[in-house]
């Protein structure tokens, strides 16, 4: 699994909106599979190991309490986490330390329409979040593709064009742009 070859996906659609909790960050992304392949990969904890910042203690497919082991070098480690909401293969929702993330994913002619909606507390976290994910999920759709990559995650995503995609989502979603998040520089 090499990444010498890594083109990063164009720039997803994205929308930042301001909640009671803080900022949700709206992603949509487009993937050529069908929802209940996606479903397993945002579920599977053998799965998520390959492509997400961290690993489940077990499947995330059913409500309840989970710890996510943060994967980014030497970042958050464990994080309690609870999953609220598990409609298979439609809807995901669980909490992640003080984060929300709800995944929705819609049947298309083409495969699945993912709409990520993950709330932070501080709006300058959403095109942090965005290039995190957006790497995040190219190597997941490799994975689905049956051609998977080693994970892009923690300071290393530096090497695959993390700074790029983070001013470039500042830009889209009109946010300034505050840089590295303290743990990875």
């Amino acid at each position: 699994m090499e990444n010498d070859a890594f083109q990063s996906s164009p720039l997803a659609k994205v929308e930042c909106r301001a909640t009671d909790d803080g900022w949700t960050l709206v992603f949509v992304r487009d993937l050529s599979h069908p929802p209940e392949k996606v479903w397993r990969a945002l579920t599977d904890p053998a799965q998520l190991r390959q492509w997400a910042p961290y690993a489940a203690d077990r499947d995330l497919g059913r409500p309840g309490d989970v710890v996510l082991t943060m994967i980014d070098d030497g970042g958050a480690g464990e994080v309690a986490a609870t999953v609220i909401r598990a409609d298979r293969p439609t809807l995901l929702e669980y909490s992640m330390g003080t984060d929300l993330l709800r995944w929705e994913l819609t049947a298309t002619p083409s495969g699945t329409r993912l709409v990520l909606q993950h709330t932070v507390k501080e709006r300058d976290w959403a095109p942090k979040a965005a290039a995190g994910w957006h790497l995040c999920l190219d190597v997941a759709e490799r994975l689905l593709d049956g051609a998977p990559i080693a994970p892009i995650r923690g300071a290393d995503a530096v090497n695959y064009g993390w700074n790029e995609l983070n001013t470039a989502y500042c830009d889209r979603l009109d946010i300034p742009n505050t840089g590295l998040p303290d743990h990875l520089t």
